[in-house]
C-alpha cells in the first residue's frame, strides 16, 4: 500500500467525516494507563475514525491504528508540549536510512517529508492543532508500513519458491518500544537478526566503491602465473584490494606468493576452487560491477527479512547457492561441509522442518519419476539392469514397477540418510559419488541433498545418546541392514537460498544464482 496522505488535511475535514455505524466512536477510558506516556496532549477516537475513512484504509490497518492509541489512552505519540518528540526524529532517520540503503522510494511522501524536514530543523516549531493532528496520524500510519517493509520484507516469499514461514512482526508493539525507548537501544527491540545486520553493515563499503567510480574490468583471457612480471598483474592486484582491504603489496607487477594467497581469498569469496591460479571463472566474478554486487546484496537482505525466529540453540542450514551445509550451535558454526543439490529442473526446495531420524544402511525407494525416465528405459536396454544396480521390484503401481535399491556401498543414498518428514520428499543423505564434492558447481541431484560428511553429522546428532559411539555408528552404516534411530531432540533444518552473506570473520561472500531466483526477486524489488 502506497501512502497517499496529504498533510494539508485539516481538523475540520476530519471532523466532518461521519463515523459509519460499524465503526462507532470510541470514548476515552480514563482508567487505562498509557504504556509510554510522553505528554498530556490527547486526540479523540472520532478523529482516528475520520482519518481512516478519509484515506479508505484497510480494516486491518484501521484497527491497528486504533488499537495503538487505545493502548496509550489516546495520548499523542510523536509530539509533546515542547514540539516534535525525540522518537519522531529517530524514526524519520531510520526510514530515510532504509530508503537510501535499499534504494526503495516506495515510502517517500513529498508533503510529509517537507513537513518533517522543517520540524527536525526546529523541533520546537509549533503547529496549528489541525496540522499537528494530521502529522501525528500520518506518522503512525507511515511507521506501520515502514515496519512491514524494513523488518518483514516487501515481497511475499511464497510467490518466489520460498516455503519457509515468513517472519511475523507486531507493528503496534514495535512502535510502543520505539516510544518507550525514545528511539534508543534499538538492538533490544528491533526484530532483526545478526545475519541481516552483518550484510546491511557491509553495504556501505560497496556504496563507497560505486560512488567513486567502481573498479576496472580485467581482460577475460588474462593468463599470468607465479613469478611472472607484467603490468597486467598490477591491474589484478588493484582489483583484489577493493574487496580484500587487508591486501597490501609493494611490487605491483610481480606475481608473488602473497598474490597467490590473496587469489585464494578471492576464490573463497566467490565459492571457487582454491588453487592460487588465475582463471576465467575468477576473472568473470571480479568483473561483476560494484553496482551489480549492491543489487545482489539488496536482494538477499530482502530474503533475510523473511527469516522467522528459530527458537533452538542448534540449527542445520543447507544453503543452495554456495553448496554448503553448516551446523550452528549458539550461533557458532560447529560443523561445515560441501553439499550437492538439485540441478535446474529438479531444484532442491526451499523450506524448513525438524530433523527427527537418522537411518543407517538405508533402502532407496526410487521415485516414480526416476523409475519412468531412467529405470524402465534401462531395463529395456539391459536384461539384468535391476540386479546389476542392486535393486529389487516390490510391486507395481500406475503401470510402473515399484523399485527400491538395497542397502550397501553402491546405494544412491550411501550409508546413511537424515529424515525431516516433509511434503517435498527431501532429505539429507550420503552418496557413493564422492568426486562431485570437488566441483565448484554442485547442482547435480534429483532434488535431495547429498552431504560430504555424513558420519560426522550422525555423530553430532547422536552425541547425547551414549550407545551411539563412533564405532557403533560405523558398524551400523556398514551393516547392510536398514536401521532407523530417533533423535531425542529434533533439530530444525532450514534449506535456504542466499547468494550473498557475511561469514563470521566479516568477509562478504557471493555465489551464482543457480536457479535464477535472484533475477526474479530483483525484477520485483526494483520494478520502480
Amino acid at each position: 500500500m502506497r501512502l497517499i496522505i496529504f498533510l494539508s488535511l485539516i481538523l475540520s475535514s476530519l471532523l466532518c467525516c461521519k463515523s459509519p455505524a460499524e465503526n462507532p466512536v470510541i470514548t476515552r477510558d480514563t482508567t487505562i494507563t498509557p504504556q509510554t506516556a510522553i505528554t498530556t496532549m490527547k486526540l479523540d477516537s472520532s478523529e482516528i475514525v475520520a482519518f481512516n475513512n478519509k484515506f479508505n484504509l484497510p480494516e486491518s490497518t484501521s484497527r491497528r491504528i486504533m488499537d495503538f492509541y487505545i493502548s496509550r489512552n489516546f495520548q499523542y505519540c510523536w509530539f509533546n508540549e515542547d514540539g516534535l518528540a525525540e522518537q519522531a526524529k529517530v524514526f524519520w532517520n531510520m526510514q530515510n536510512y532504509y530508503m537510501q540503503t535499499n534504494r526503495d522510494s516506495t515510502l517517500y511522501e513529498p508533503q510529509l517529508s517537507e513537513r518533517m524536514k522543517k520540524l527536525i530543523a526546529d523541533s520546537t516549531l509549533k503547529l496549528k492543532p489541525e496540522f499537528r493532528l494530521a502529522t501525528e496520524l500520518s506518522l503512525t500510519l507511515h511507521f506501520f508500513e515502514y515496519a512491514q517493509f524494513a523488518f518483514a520484507g516487501k515481497i511475499n516469499p511464497s510467490d518466489l519458491q520460498w516455503h519457509i514461514p515468513r517472519k511475523k512482526i507486531d507493528p503496534v508493539a514495535l512502535l510502543d518500544s520505539l516510544v518507550k525507548h525514545n528511539g534508543k537501544n534499538s538492538e533490544e527491540w528491533l526484530p532483526v537478526n545478526k545475519t541481516y545486520l552483518d550484510l546491511a553493515n557491509s553495504l556501505s563499503k560497496y556504496y563507497d566503491i560505486e560512488k567513486n567510480g567502481g573498479w576496472d574490468t580485467l581482460p577475460l583471457n588474462l593468463s599470468v602465473k607465479l613469478n611472472d612480471r607484467t603490468p597486467q598483474i598490477s591491474l589484478l592486484k588493484n582489483r583484489l584490494a577493493f574487496e580484500d582491504t587487508a591486501y597490501k603489496f609493494t611490487e605491483p607487477e610481480l606475481f608473488d606468493s602473497a598474490l597467490a594467497a590473496h587469489i585464494d581469498i578471492a576464490k573463497d569469496r566467490y565459492g571457487l576452487i582454491q588453487n592460487g591460479k588465475v582463471d576465467k571463472d575468477l576473472i568473470t566474478e571480479l568483473n561483476i560491477s560494484a553496482s551489480e554486487r549492491i543489487k545482489q546484496m539488496l536482494v538477499n537482505l530482502e530474503r533475510m527479512r523473511w527469516l522467522p525466529e528459530i527458537k533452538s540453540n542448534i540449527i542445520i542450514v543447507a544453503n543452495i547457492p554456495d553448496f554448503t551445509l553448516r551446523v550452528f550451535e549458539n550461533n557458532n558454526v560447529v560443523l561445515k561441509m560441501n553439499i550437492v543439490v538439485g540441478k535446474e529442473g529438479t531444484s532442491s526446495v526451499i523450506f524448513t522442518d525438524n530433523l527427527k531420524y537418522v537411518v543407517f544402511a538405508p533402502y532407496w525407494n526410487v521415485p516414480e519419476s526416476i523409475v519412468r525416465n531412467e529405470i524402465v528405459p534401462g531395463m529395456s536396454r539391459q536384461k539384468n539392469y535391476i540386479a546389476n544396480h542392486n535393486m529389487e521390484i516390490t510391486g507395481y503401481r500406475n503401470g510402473l514397477p515399484v523399485v527400491r535399491q538395497k542397502p550397501g556401498g553402491s546405494n544412491s543414498l550411501g550409508l546413511v540418510k537424515f529424515i525431516f518428514p516433509n511434503n517435498y520428499n527431501i532429505y539429507l543423505h550420503d552418496t557413493p559419488a564422492k568426486s562431485l564434492f570437488n566441483s565448484s558447481n554442485r547442482a547435480f541431484s534429483h532434488g535431495c541433498i547429498r552431504i560430504q560428511k555424513p558420519k560426522e553429522l550422525a555423530e553430532f546428532l547422536l552425541r547425547d545418546q551414549p550407545q551411539w559411539t563412533d564405532s557403533a555408528i560405523v558398524a551400523a552404516m556398514n551393516s547392510g541392514k536398514e536401521k532407523w534411530v530417533s533423535l531425542l531432540h529434533p533439530v530444525p533444518v532450514m534449506i535456504t537460498y542466499f547468494t550473498c552473506y557475511v561469514s563470521n570473520n566479516g568477509t562478504v561472500h557471493f555465489s551464482k544464482d543457480v536457479y535464477g531466483y535472484d533475477k526474479k526477486l530483483s525484477e520485483r524489488l526494483f520494478s520502480n
